[in-house]
């Protein structure tokens, strides 16, 4: 209901000023006509804003959810659902000991649906950003079937399998990343203040320098006098790369490219294998159609190009192809998938089939992860004494042409 403010005259012409909570304007008015009062003025209060909960909004809105988060969610309800405790009260438990404001807000509306008689799947499908596709499948099927706590732990491996694998990745690229913005970093500096000290030096000298030193003080003169462009010409690459990568053209090229890069594409490949194994033995071995589990698999392997092959071989089914020859026919998967596809449609157990080559890709990906930095160390060691080289020979030859020449 409304608050309204209101200026009035009672029968005896006394003017009074109040306040009443009413449905409308002309409820209030005829509030005061019954209790004797002619209604001079009715304004309704704007309502306060509550500013406490509008920042706690936003705060919600901008907080990413992470694997663990959902991770923990899974577990903690398959538990809950498990011990048979109400889908309304567990969610209601949950949202109040859920840390992360944007799980935590995504819950209290799940449990605000129920109430009304929505199905779980059916009110997950509102927050798409916090609840995948496959993770609503999947419960979808669990309610459908009546393993609604069996859905939310095969979903609880699935994200737990894939947090170990994104952490692998991290910690393989954390070093070479350091190493090369530490490269970055020296020849910066070296380019705009410790080359410059030194050709003063030389240029008192008035001595020819050798090719390797004029190189280099090219290259630093071009970097004291143009860094401002140099600088602008960087943050403009970036920003255009960026957005451009944003663009469906751009994300799918770089996708697609990914794949190709040297050392860690072939661990790439198979990790997005993984991801498809495991997502489509999954779906499918929950008892949704083929079609619609090759679907739900584009959306969850998390890369565009993959998800076009896998859209390719979701037509050729539909058109009456088998799996096994759809997937040859795309290029892309790798000869054990494809074995083991065509082992699985023959015994009519695909699912049981893609989980052993999940299984055996992710020993693959851990091993090579493991040798990734071992194998990036003796290139970034090269590029260091290339370097460290060619500074010397820049730096140091024309002192020791000097040297010599003093000698003599």
């Amino acid at each position: 209901m409304a608050h309204f403010t209101y200026r009035a005259r009672t029968r005896a012409g006394e003017l009074i000023e109040g306040r009443f909570e009413g449905q409308s304007a002309s409820a209030v008015a005829g509030h005061l006509q019954a209790s004797g009062a002619y209604p001079l003025e009715i304004l309704e209060v704007a309502p306060k804003r509550d500013l406490l909960a509008e920042l706690k909004k936003l705060q919600a809105s901008r907080t990413r959810i992470s694997l663990d988060d959902m991770c923990l969610f899974c577990r903690q309800m398959y538990t809950l659902v498990k011990a048979g405790v109400p889908l309304v009260q567990a969610l209601k438990g949950l949202e109040k000991t859920i840390q992360n404001a944007t799980l935590a807000a995504a819950v209290k509306e799940l449990a605000e649906d129920l109430e009304t008689g929505r199905e779980l799947s059916a009110a997950m499908n509102k927050h798409p950003k916090v609840f995948p596709v496959i993770f609503t499948s999947m419960i979808q099927v669990g309610e459908g079937t009546g393993r609604l706590d069996h859905a939310f732990l095969e979903v609880a491996k699935y994200l737990s399998l894939e947090k170990e694998t994104s952490d692998r990745v991290k910690s393989a690229l954390r070093y070479p990343t350091f190493v090369v913005l530490g490269i970055v970093v020296a020849l910066a500096i070296l380019s705009l203040f410790v080359i410059p000290s030194f050709e003063k030096v030389f240029a008192k000298m008035g001595a020819e320098l050798p090719l390797p030193t004029r190189i280099l003080m090219g290259i630093s003169a071009f970097s004291v006098n143009y860094w401002p462009y140099i600088l602008g010409l960087m943050v403009v690459a970036f920003f255009g790369l960026r957005h451009y990568l944003k663009t469906p053209e751009g994300a799918l090229n770089w996708d697609r490219h990914k794949l190709r890069l040297p050392l860690a594409g072939s661990i790439i490949l198979r990790s997005t294998m993984t991801r498809f194994a495991r997502s489509f033995a999954m779906g499918y071995g929950a008892g949704i159609p083929l079609v619609q589990a090759l679907k739900l698999t584009s959306l969850a392997v998390d890369n565009r190009h993959v998800a076009r092959k896998l859209g390719e071989v979701r037509e050729a089914v539909e058109r009456g192809d088998t799996l096994t020859r759809a997937c040859n026919a795309t290029g892309l998967f790798t000869p054990l998938v494809l074995q083991m596809l065509a082992v699985g449609e023959e015994s009519g157990s695909v699912d049981t089939m893609l989980l052993e080559v999940a299984e055996f890709y992710e020993k693959e990906v851990e091993h090579d992860l493991k040798k990734l930095t071992a194998s990036i160390e003796p290139i970034m060691v090269s590029v260091m004494g290339v370097m460290v080289l060619i500074l010397a020979l820049g730096i140091f030859l024309p002192m020791w042409n000097l040297a010599s020449a003093a000698k003599h």
